[in-house]
């Protein structure tokens, strides 16, 4: 497949707050004149900003969105939304030393902060009459919130690239004031039919309004899904993710920084095993498209531009068998549902399952045996304990008991290595590491281990010792 000569390349949030790195390492890269076009970039808000928008994404402190969607105060969300705009006026005051630049980017923010809070009294005066309920409407309001962020950074960007003279081109697809609502597709093709990428640089908003509503499948990782389909619609030679760290044989701050090594060259399969302990390179359904229109996606180090990054393709597999990551999760709750009455009869799970969907709960993983399933959930333990009274309705005669744990996962995109497994458990047990459960499927690009959470680091220490020092990294440094 020939694919056009252009990128697409996502900016994170950790690296946008950092616009010096972003404009010497990304965007100049030290190219001449004619080299800085024929690049699309996706930006994502400013570390932090979407927190404050929505809910904090570790801790779930709400920002201006979970206020207002349980305002037990009709001003909290209010106060809240004063309090983002003066913290995103901070932000342009320190990216634009010219007071003229800084005036036309507080004025942006600052119009687009007051038409929702607008919007959202409208809407909450609206709702005060029966016959509408907020709860019909709390999906658009978290986009409209969400899409602030993604229209500050992008705007900022292309204002403070004009200034140094590159065409840039604010690309806004947070659907503000728009008359129509598009599907995605066709608002990302209609968009850069007008767009010549030899002349001009489009800093285009991570979030996008369309019909399909990108919040209602994705949340959080809206962006990935914009990013990777506007790398297929426009058909790009290569989709590139820069982020504040190498997506490496370890977590560094567990291994040691001299004891992991970026990874070379790694497949689609291996990023959705990541993804699914929540350490994505990418979406799964982002990376879908990608992989699907052969389009090779490399993950780079803002703060380390000489360095190539980790090359993500369709079709590679390690020259020979081998682990390529530990990597893992800590804080994961497994609820356990022991029922004798589930020997010969089919449906348990089933039904379990439509209990975790009913509460919007996500599992990572699951076992089970004769009388009992246990899934793995990453959630809250508020979540969990509603999971667990709607499952004891359900299932009134079964034993129904939660506990946290860790998971930790050996990864590699091909690991069919005889006595893989048997030498991965001696390394866990020759440190008193009790196994509480194993996983591992026929495809064996995964290993999955449970542990009690407290040897979690211990255990992600000891793999990487076990299955990728003794080799010294010669397969984890594969040429990009």
């Amino acid at each position: 497949m020939t694919h056009a000569n252009h990128t697409v390349e996502k900016i994170g949030g950790t690296s946008m707050s950092d616009y010096p790195s972003v404009r010497q390492n990304i965007i100049l890269s030290e190219r001449d004149s004619d080299d800085l076009y024929n690049r699309i970039f996706v930006v994502s808000a400013y570390g932090g900003v979407t927190d404050k928008l929505l809910e904090h994404k570790k801790t779930g402190e709400p920002g201006v969105f979970g206020l207002f969607a349980n305002a037990e105060s009709d001003w909290a969300w209010g106060d809240e939304l004063t309090r983002l705009s003066r913290h995103l006026c901070e932000i342009n005051a320190k990216l634009f030393s010219d007071q003229m630049l800084a005036q036309q980017a507080d004025q942006f923010i600052t119009e687009r902060v007051e038409g929702v809070r607008n919007c959202l009294l409208d809407l909450q005066r609206l709702c005060s009459y029966g016959h509408f309920q907020l709860e019909e409407h709390l999906l658009t309001v978290r986009e409209m919130l969400a899409g602030i962020g993604e229209a500050h950074s992008a705007f900022n960007t292309a204002l403070l690239l004009q200034n140094e003279g590159i065409n840039a081109r604010m690309v806004d697809l947070t659907g503000w004031r728009d008359n129509a609502l598009l599907p995605l597709d066709e608002k990302i093709r209609l968009t850069f039919e007008n767009i010549d990428l030899s002349r001009e640089l489009p800093i285009v908003t991570g979030y996008a309004q369309c019909q399909e509503g990108l919040m209602r499948t994705f949340d959080r990782g809206y962006s990935e899904m914009t990013f990777s389909r506007i790398a297929c619609i426009t058909d790009a030679g290569e989709a590139v993710i820069h982020k504040e760290y190498h997506l490496s044989s370890a977590d560094p701050n567990i291994v040691g920084k001299e004891k992991v090594v970026p990874i070379g060259r790694t497949n689609y399969d291996v990023a959705d095993q990541l993804a699914n302990l929540g350490m994505e390179a990418i979406h799964p359904r982002a990376a879908k498209g990608l992989r699907q229109n052969d389009i090779p996606l490399r993950v780079k180090n803002t703060f380390e531009p000489e360095h190539t990054g980790t090359l993500i393709t369709r079709g590679y597999v390690s020259e020979k068998p081998q682990v390529e990551i530990i990597a893992g999760r800590k804080s994961v709750f497994a609820i356990e549902v022991f029922d004798q009455d589930m020997q010969g009869e089919p449906g348990s799970d089933r039904k379990i399952l439509e209990v975790l969907a009913r509460f919007k709960t996500r599992f990572i993983t699951k076992d089970t045996n004769a009388n009992t399933i246990t899934h793995y959930l990453d959630s809250t333990l508020r979540q969990v304990k509603r999971v667990v009274k709607a499952l004891e309705e359900v299932f009134p005669n079964a034993e129904i008991t939660t506990r946290k744990v860790a998971m930790v996962s050996a990864i590699g995109s091909d690991m069919q290595v005889p006595g893989l497994l048997a030498r991965t458990v001696r390394a866990l047990a020759d440190e008193d590491i009790s196994i509480l459960a194993i996983h591992q499927c026929i495809r064996q690009v995964d290993m999955q281990f449970i542990v009690d959470e407290e040897n979690y680091e211990k255990s992600i220490a000891n793999l990487h010792k076990a299955l990728i020092e003794p080799h010294n990294h010669e397969y984890a440094i594969v040429a990009a």
